[in-house]
């Protein structure tokens, strides 16, 4: 059955603006058509990925909602409308890899391209931007001791199970019954014998990594790697800097941003760049280590100049990034409260705060609220990606307001 669509729902009118030949011919290469199974056609995986964070979905439900909707086929390439699933969700995970985040920022360079060729968005607005940063949260919980030992304690049972090690005892009830009481002794606010059981948890730890140790002593990487985590959660200390946070998720860090109701945030920082007239996202990016806020601002605009061909002339930022020595050459940089400007100058200083709801649309409908992507490498692709959803929005509604102007 041919797909019956609308010439106007802003969807069919994304589909025909993006230039879907581009990806073909940059990431056309990735594919090996004369070994395994046949690949999937590079217009299916870009355009699931778009709706995936323009309509803040999952892998799983990306693709079964794909086969209900027939803009959404449309959008991706189809003619005629499908009744099965266009491909597996862990496609999309395969694919993600194979495209790493250099990939990935590709397709945000085509939605600021698109919003060009479409009169959106001009260079002259790309040369004013605001920059900031924000803390992009992984999918952990919250890091405490008793559940940091209780959960390094059962990922190596499991992994030691899987390599054949008979360990002496494994604690399972044991460490899960003491897991129990530490957290109601902490909420009665019986400290003393809440300690109690975080110590009893972290000796059950103890003696499954020492078993372990003493019966394979050459273990296979990834059950080395686990046992050297273990080790390192063993030896960490409350007042320890890059302490590790989560068991599966070792590149989590501990970041503190001043808010009142979240005074600590785990995941990495976000820089993100959007233009100061109409809040394009033209360029974001995931860092870590924590660094500064001000040594951000130059791989920033450096990473707008790759997106959109154009470099920044002016930059407005908040006090995060004061000092002069991370200011980058050839661009003015305006710090909030600086003091003897022009009156247009003060009144852009001003807008600067309008990129704080640029990234609350982000987090809240575009996927960067909790990052559930492995790695580093995850969390860049995932920031990439939010960024892609958040310009699609705003090229949904610019051609949704187009729809209405035409003449009747």
């Amino acid at each position: 059955m041919a797909l019956l669509v609308s010439h106007e729902h802003p969807l069919y009118r994304l589909a025909e603006a993006i230039d879907w030949t581009r990806f073909e011919l940059e990431l056309g290469p990735l594919y090996a058509e004369a070994t395994g199974r046949p690949g999937l056609p590079t217009r299916l995986m870009v355009g699931l990925h778009y709706l995936k964070y323009l309509f803040d979905e999952s892998d799983e439900s990306v693709v079964e909602k794909w086969v209900e909707n027939p803009y959404w086929q449309f959008f991706c390439g189809r003619i005629y409308f499908e009744h099965e699933l266009p491909c597996h969700p862990t496609s999309l995970v395969k694919w993600r890899h194979r495209l790493g985040a250099a990939g990935v920022e590709k397709l945000l360079t085509e939605t600021l391209s698109t919003a060009k060729r479409e009169q959106a968005l001009h260079d002259s607005e790309i040369k004013r931007v605001h920059v900031d940063t924000t803390v992009q949260e992984k999918a952990v919980a919250f890091p405490t001791d008793a559940r940091l030992y209780h959960k390094a304690r059962r990922a190596l049972v499991r992994a030691a199970r899987s390599a054949g090690i008979d360990l002496r005892q494994t604690y399972v009830r044991l460490s899960k019954q003491a897991l129990a009481r530490q957290g109601r002794y902490a909420h009665a606010r019986q400290m003393k014998r809440a300690r109690r059981e975080t110590r009893r948890l972290r000796l059950y730890l103890g003696r499954v990594v020492r078993d372990i140790r003493r019966k394979c002593p050459s273990p296979a990487p990834a059950l080395k790697s686990l046992l050297e985590r273990s080790e390192r959660i063993l030896r960490q200390q409350r007042h320890d800097s890059k302490k590790l946070y989560s068991v599966h998720a070792p590149e989590v860090e501990c970041i503190a941003k001043g808010k009142a109701h979240k005074p600590y945030e785990f995941g990495c920082k976000v820089s993100v760049v959007t233009t100061a007239k109409t809040s394009w996202v033209v360029g974001i990016e995931a860092v870590h280590e924590n660094p500064y806020d001000g040594a951000t601002l130059a791989p920033a605009l450096k990473q707008v100049e790759r997106t959109t061909a154009v470099k920044p002339e002016e930059a407005f930022v908040d006090r995060g990034f004061t000092g002069a020595a991370h200011h980058p050459a050839g661009v003015a940089v305006y710090v909030s409260g600086r003091k003897r400007l022009t009156r247009t100058l003060k009144s852009m200083l001003r807008r600067r705060s309008a990129i704080e709801p640029v990234i609350g649309h982000l987090k809240q409908e575009h996927g960067m609220e909790r990052n559930h992507l492995l790695g580093r490498e995850g969390d860049r692709i995932n920031a990439l990606l939010t960024g892609c959803g958040f310009n699609l929005r705003k090229l949904w509604r610019f051609f949704k307001a187009a729809v209405r102007l035409q003449p009747a």
